[in-house]
């Protein structure tokens, strides 16, 4: 029976289009599921999409369209992607499949029988992007510590899944099972940050939205995305099915690989999880490095450029998929965090590619074609250098190996371009282009010749796992096929004659100064700074001229969008038995869901106005931070009280 192996990435939330640092976490288990199929693995390879949550319900109100349509959308646009970079996935799990709700439902009732989950009220902070609660200490200068965006109050009766049973066996496992969470540096970030501090339950149910898996035991709940999201390592297998025969064969997983701001997530949450269900842990979770541009995490959240520059999409019909996984893979130690920027990409693909691996193959194809009409005899050679070059490639392999079973990716890579490297230089150090030139010499030119193309085999089946279209090609030339890892230890692969075929020229080589000047249109344009209001003149007024404005404590009633506009909501709000109608500005931050039953503050004695043909009398007291806006929540006073 075949050994097994399951490597999975994250579920990409699709509230917006991926960019390239999400690309790099697909590309890297992309490149170790394929390797471990060439070592005889039967592989299972997991990615999806994570469809559930406020976000997506309130993109989609947005677009003006339902939740599903939505993520359909986006759905065909990530799997284009995937296309775009050669990602080979054996399962795509979409949140919104209906075996996964099936089984989601019966983790929660499951877990509601054991008493692992309760009814209560959830008080606290609440970042709407990432999906995530936050207590008072965990907030970052009052926002959410993972993407630094404003969070906003939330309240609401909610279940709660007894995380805080779990701590002191989490803090167990972290530090006597070091293989479980790596790299090591992870491990001491989860004891020292959020274990040993403490852990607090865990809100995994909502009210205030309809977009997400009804619970069960009570269907007024949806399931808190992050409980809905995890459990597909395992609905895809078949866990709560009728048929769990890949559950039985696949888990635990090998490799879960993800990025290191959702470890917390993939250890803290999804372990405690796992052992509250009795389901055994998966063997490693990996935390890699984020992809960096200018010294920032690549996030169009962040603000580091226009999409276009991180779009994989873009990248690849500009520069060919493999160029694109080889330097992300390449240039970023796996584990650390890495910069991005387009003079490194294109210096990769010219210096290693073009001029080293792309030159090698075309050299050595040109002669063989020019010399010996593309048929070289293969037999062994003794000479010293031929011999160097076999022990190299011997040691380049035996080398290798390790690296890709630790997924040390850039260190294999490097190991590779030894060969490569070497190859070149025997090419000086033989001058074929001389010895063409003595009829006595030919012999020991076909079998230089041998050497570079038995040499260049090697290299293709080691690099297959990173660049498959490229080594294809390459084998090609040589009528050959990569298979097996292992076909890489044996050099002298080919039987007595090696048949050379032309192929075109891999990778062209790149005029920098010209393709730098040519993507200034797509690069980031810097805006323009807007003056600071705390630092503007403004017009100071008497305390009359203020106790003129009537701010009064407000309880909404009801709430709904305002058709043909993005951006209004249409608020009824009791004033203490006086009903208001008012319209506001903050449909792009909150949905229509999240204010029922709030109190809000509203300026009473404002002018009416009309508004899209409606009248609006009053506006609600908020605050702004560039595109967000946070509303300043009274859930504490009393409706028609004055603020003073």
């Amino acid at each position: 029976m075949k050994k097994t192996f399951y490597i999975t990435t994250p579920i990409y939330y699709t509230s917006g289009h991926l960019h390239i640092g999400n690309s790099y976490t697909t590309v890297a288990a992309d490149t170790m599921a394929r390797y471990k199929r060439m070592r005889g693995y039967d592989v299972m390879f997991l990615t999806g999409t994570d469809e559930h949550g406020q976000k997506v319900e309130r993109k989609a109100l947005e677009a003006g369209k339902t939740p599903q349509q939505f993520v359909d959308e986006i759905v065909d646009d990530i799997k284009n992607i995937w296309k775009s970079l050669n990602i080979d996935y054996d399962k795509f799990i979409r949140t919104t499949d209906d075996y996964h709700v099936r089984a989601v439902q019966k983790i929660y009732q499951k877990l509601y029988e054991k008493g692992e989950i309760y009814k209560s009220e959830y008080e606290g902070m609440y970042c709407s992007p990432c999906e995530a609660f936050w207590t008072e200490h965990q907030l970052i200068d009052g926002k959410c510590p993972d993407c630094g965006r404003p969070v906003e109050p939330a309240r609401e009766e909610s279940y709660f899944f007894r995380l805080s049973k779990y701590q002191d066996r989490l803090i167990e496992l972290l530090e006597t099972n070091p293989q479980i969470l790596q790299p090591e540096s992870r491990a001491k970030e989860m004891i020292n940050n959020f274990l040993k501090p403490g852990l607090e339950d865990l809100c995994v149910s909502r009210t205030s939205l309809k977009w997400g898996v009804p619970l069960p035991f009570d269907p007024k709940h949806v399931a808190y995305v992050w409980i809905d999201a995890l459990s597909n390592y395992v609905t895809a297998l078949g866990y709560g099915s009728d048929d769990d025969r890949e559950m039985k064969k696949y888990w635990p997983c090998d490799i879960h690989l993800v990025g290191k701001d959702i470890v917390r997530f993939h250890t803290i949450i999804w372990f405690a999880l796992l052992m509250a269900l009795d389901v055994d842990l998966p063997k490693q979770v990996y935390g890699h490095g984020w992809l960096q541009m200018n010294g920032d995490k690549v996030s169009k959240s962040k603000g580091s450029g226009d999409l276009n520059i991180v779009d994989p999409l873009v990248l690849t019909e500009r520069y060919g998929t493999d160029a694109i996984r080889y330097f992300l893979l390449r240039e970023m130690p796996f584990g650390a965090d890495g910069e991005y920027n387009f003079e490194a990409l294109l210096s990769r693909i010219n210096s290693d590619l073009a001029n080293d691996l792309g030159n090698l193959v075309s050299r050595t194809v040109a002669m063989a074609e020019k010399y010996f009409d593309g048929k070289i005899p293969a037999e062994r050679r003794t000479a010293p250098l031929d011999l160097e070059i076999e022990t190299v490639a011997g040691d380049v392999y035996r080398a290798t190996t390790p690296f890709m079973d630790s997924m040390t990716f850039s260190s294999a890579l490097t190991e590779i371009f030894k060969l490569v490297s070497r190859c070149n230089k025997y090419i000086d150090e033989t001058s074929p282009w001389i010895l063409a030139k003595n009829p006595e010499d030919l012999p020991r030119l076909a079998a230089v010749l041998a050497q570079l193309c038995q040499a260049i085999r090697v290299v293709a089946v080691l690099l297959t796992p990173f660049m498959p279209e490229t080594c294809n090609r390459i084998i090609g030339c040589f009528g050959g096929t990569v298979e097996r890892w292992e076909d890489a230890a044996n050099f002298h692969c080919f039987a007595s004659e090696i048949s050379v075929h032309k192929c075109e020229n891999l990778f062209p080589r790149i005029d920098i100064k010209k393709e730098l000047e040519a993507l200034k249109p797509m690069s980031p344009v810097k805006k323009e700074t807007k003056p600071d209001p705390d630092k503007e003149a403004l017009t100071e007024i008497g305390i009359d001229d203020f106790l003129n404005v009537e701010l009064r404590v407000g309880k909404i009633i009801s709430c709904e969008p305002v058709p043909k506009s993005s951006k209004l909501l249409k608020l009824q709000v009791d004033l203490g038995g006086q009903v208001r109608q008012i319209l506001s500005g903050i449909a792009k931050c909150y949905l229509p869901s999240a204010f029922i039953g709030r109190n809000v503050i509203v300026v009473k004695n404002l002018k009416p106005a009309k508004i899209f043909g409606q009248e609006s009398c009053g506006m609600l007291l908020a605050s702004s931070h560039g595109d967000e806006i946070q509303v300043v929540f009274a859930d504490q006073a009393i409706p028609g009280d004055r603020v003073r």
